[in-house]
């Protein structure tokens, strides 16, 4: 299966049917497959063989969902970028990737001309809107293509695109993703949403990540509808969620918590059509999920994996989260669920040794959706996927059910007199604080303990939120060696596209001038 297979199947057996919709324009699934064929004969055109790369720089809209599936039809891999990013993280990505030809829309346009001699490997640019002199317009890119699919054999192990991990230490690796793996994620997605055709999902979060892309290609394969924003607004997600009939969301949980923190009226609104938030990428807390689940009063539904894994490697599922609200295990909302079909997890300690149920150990993961490996990095590539299996860097624990749950990143333990400290833990307290808006947990140094716990609060606004308060929060709820020590608070916590906590930013004022980052 390749990804194109899903949208030519959905213009053949409902082709009047909504592809997407964006700002007031909408296409059909005809319309759509027959604009991806326009795209596809323009790629080839240019010169371009199957397994080149070509860049994009946009944020959301209706072309950059186009382009995946023409880009697809033509054996071409996208890279998507990173639009937060700063130019010369731009040109490194360009230039690792060696991308021929680069696509850029509206303000990001000027941006990239800044940076054009940089890019050795790019012969061509191409404006999807405000082109500037020395950019061809997209229209004109496009002006003259057949819309039938161009003659070109493209396979399953085919390259389907090249996606850079966002990281939160060092430079980004590009993941490369086959349109096997992509399609077996999109078949075992499919098996936990249940999205059904004509059905309305909201894609907010930015393309150029995988959770969207998975929504993006899962919705698609359903024969559902894409309704794009431009980017992440929280009224204006509240608004689409209650106003545009939407029924299925995917939601990173730090979006969740400024649509539920920031926008005034988001408990007293109807969401009568909305049936299923997906959230994942990163953690969430109990409080947000609980506030959530109550406000919507939607399903909601938790994914795991990474942009190694295609996506998702795990779902808690809809009834997860019933049986946890129920009362009958109310430990499985900290959970991320169970492996999807056809994968398998494990949960290992030193030399890869299966550890105990309850254990906490390092996330293993095998399965169809994962990727070939790192862009010319094949000594990355063989550690992360030593022995078939995708090391994740995450620390995790099963229960006896088979449920796993993340602990941390494993690079983020904090080992204080000899015990091991996983700060998540400590931010689940944090965020039970009436005062507390936002939590971050770190390891400091410390000459008699190796390191000690820091609390990095962001207090709710009118809050009047002391170090001590927050100390005396945890003590009765944590062991004493995990209780925070000091406690500074801050206006916001430094995050990643993906809206992890980027725990570097935060540690690096306290290690400075150490020689590493453990004492």
């Amino acid at each position: 299966m390749r990804l194109h297979d899903y949208l030519e199947y959905r213009a053949r057996v409902a082709p009047g049917t909504v592809f997407a919709e964006f700002e007031g324009r909408s296409l059909s699934y005809a319309e759509a497959d027959a604009e991806a064929n326009r795209i596809a004969h323009a790629l080839v055109g240019a010169g371009l063989e199957v397994g080149d790369r070509v860049a994009v720089l946009a944020k959301n809209c209706l072309e950059y969902a186009l382009f995946y599936y023409g880009a697809a039809k033509a054996g071409v891999a996208p890279v998507p970028l990173n639009y937060r990013l700063a130019p010369p993280e731009w040109a490194y990505i360009v230039n690792d990737a060696g991308a021929k030809l680069l696509f850029a829309r509206g303000e990001l346009v000027p941006a990239i001309d800044a940076i054009r001699g940089e890019l050795a490997s790019v012969k061509h640019c191409v404006a999807i809107d405000n082109a500037l002199e020395g950019w061809q317009a997209w229209e004109a890119f496009l002006a003259g293509q057949p819309d039938t699919p161009p003659r070109r054999e493209v396979g399953d192990q085919d390259d389907l695109y090249q996606m850079y991990t966002s990281g939160t230490t060092g430079r980004p690796k590009g993941a490369v993703l086959s349109h096997a793996a992509v399609c077996a994620n999109v078949e075992q997605v499919g098996t936990g949403f249940a999205t059904q055709p004509g059905e309305r999902a909201l894609v907010v979060a930015p393309l150029y990540h995988a959770a969207a892309g998975i929504t993006t290609y899962s919705t698609v394969a359903a024969g559902g509808t894409l309704v794009i924003q431009e980017d992440f607004a929280p009224a204006d997600v509240v608004r689409a969620l209650s106003e545009q009939d939407i029924q299925v969301a995917l939601l990173v949980p730090a979006m969740i918590q400024f649509c539920l923190a920031a926008v005034p009226d988001v408990r007293e609104r109807s969401y009568a059509s909305l049936r299923l938030i997906v959230y994942g990428a990163s953690a969430i807390s109990e409080a947000v999920l609980r506030d959530g689940l109550a406000t919507f009063g939607c399903d909601f539904m938790q994914g795991y994996g990474m942009t190694e894994t295609t996506a998702v490697a795990c779902l808690l599922s809809a009834a997860d989260h019933r049986r946890a609200l129920g009362g009958e295990k109310p430990e499985l909302l900290l959970s991320c669920g169970r492996p999807v079909l056809g994968t398998r997890v494990r949960v290992v300690g030193a030399g890869d040794v299966d550890v105990a149920t309850g254990e906490i150990g390092e996330i293993l993961v095998k399965g169809p959706q994962l990727m070939r490996g790192y862009w010319n990095l094949a000594e990355a590539s063989a550690e992360a996927l030593a022995g078939g299996w995708m090391h994740t860097g995450d620390a995790g624990r099963f229960d006896d059910e088979g449920f796993l749950y993340i602990q941390d990143r494993v690079k983020d333990m904090i080992v204080s007199g000899a015990e091991n400290v996983y700060p998540r833990e400590i931010e689940e307290v944090l965020f039970q604080h009436p005062g507390v808006a936002d939590a971050a947990v770190i390891g400091v140094p410390d000459d008699e303990w190796g390191e000690v716990v820091k609390a990095i609060v962001v207090p709710k606004p009118g809050e009047d939120v002391r170090a001590d308060d927050v100390i005396e929060h945890c003590r009765g709820r944590l062991a004493g060696y995990k209780r925070p020590r000091s406690v500074d608070f801050v206006a916001e916590l430094p995050r990643n596209p993906s809206g992890k906590i980027l725990k570097k930013d935060l540690r690096a004022p306290y290690w400075g001038g150490r020689q590493r980052g453990v004492n």
